[in-house]
């Protein structure tokens, strides 16, 4: 099956010529680094994407990519991949990578495959311009919700597995936006305690912290099977490379939310 985009037009271009300008105009010449893990934001390019342009140009491109999203549309199960097929975005289609997906599927009785929650997602969609800006490549698109930290590990597990059995460069990508609809001081200081979990490569303090003080930070779950398989993986440091908000675009302090790019190597 093919995955038509569902956010084309809206958080990004539909227009390819312009898509690759807008992509083009957030990739910058940075040191490149082999990292195992990434944490990168999912809002529309206009808010989010220098952020995540600024991870992107800093992390070597691979073959591969486990793509792990919140679920903002409440559909499919808790823990829903795809395993088959291809996503397409304006700049072309990429592929499932087929075999990548069955090992991890494989590895853990908490993942289903299900195409429910996929289908309306933006959450990895908004991922794939940048990957395909990169050089393209496969991927496995996995989403997330209301698991706890036991399942986490789980899931984690079975991509560790998978990544170690592999024959091509995997990059695990979580994508996450941080606070919502706060105050900028309040926003800061909330991110912050999360981001500081981030950098300890903490997961599971990552993942009490954020509910313990009630940090809308929609993607923590996806950040933190992340950092469990990054530090599984042999990871030694984590780094926020950016941090931003919306109203560093729209002047609106009031009601911000909260954008990071995180590098774990």
């Amino acid at each position: 099956m093919i995955r038509k985009p569902a956010v084309a037009g809206m958080f990004y271009e539909s227009d390819p010529a312009r898509l690759q300008r807008v992509i083009r105009g957030f990739l910058k010449e940075e040191p490149r680094t082999e990292a195992l893990g990434v944490m990168v934001p999912h809002a529309g390019y206009v808010y989010s994407g220098a952020v995540a342009g600024e991870v992107y140009s800093r992390i070597t491109p691979r073959e591969t990519y486990i793509l792990l999203g919140p679920n903002h549309t409440g559909q499919g199960p808790a823990v829903s991949m795809m395993c088959r097929g291809e996503w397409e975005t304006p700049l072309g289609t990429m592929k499932i990578d087929q075999r990548l997906a069955s090992s991890v599927l494989g590895g853990s009785g908490v993942l289903q495959e299900d195409t429910r929650a996929h289908a309306l997602e933006h959450s990895i969609e908004v991922q794939l311009p940048f990957l395909q800006m990169l050089g393209g490549g496969t991927f496995v698109p996995i989403i997330l919700m209301g698991i706890d930290y036991q399942d986490c590990e789980e899931i984690a597990s079975a991509i560790v597995e998978a990544v170690k059995a592999s024959d091509r460069p995997v990059l695990i990508v979580a994508s996450s936006d941080m606070t919502h609809f706060e105050r900028q001081e309040s926003a800061g200081r909330k991110d912050r305690l999360a981001l500081e979990k981030l950098e300890a490569l903490d997961p599971e303090g990552l993942y009490d912290v954020v509910q313990a003080r009630r940090i809308s930070m929609c993607g923590f779950i996806p950040a933190t099977v992340m950092l469990i398989a990054a530090k599984a993986l042999g990871a030694t440091r984590a780094a926020v490379v950016r941090y931003a908000t919306s109203g560093d675009v729209t002047g609106d302090m009031d009601q911000v939310v909260g954008y990071a790019g995180v590098i774990v190597e």
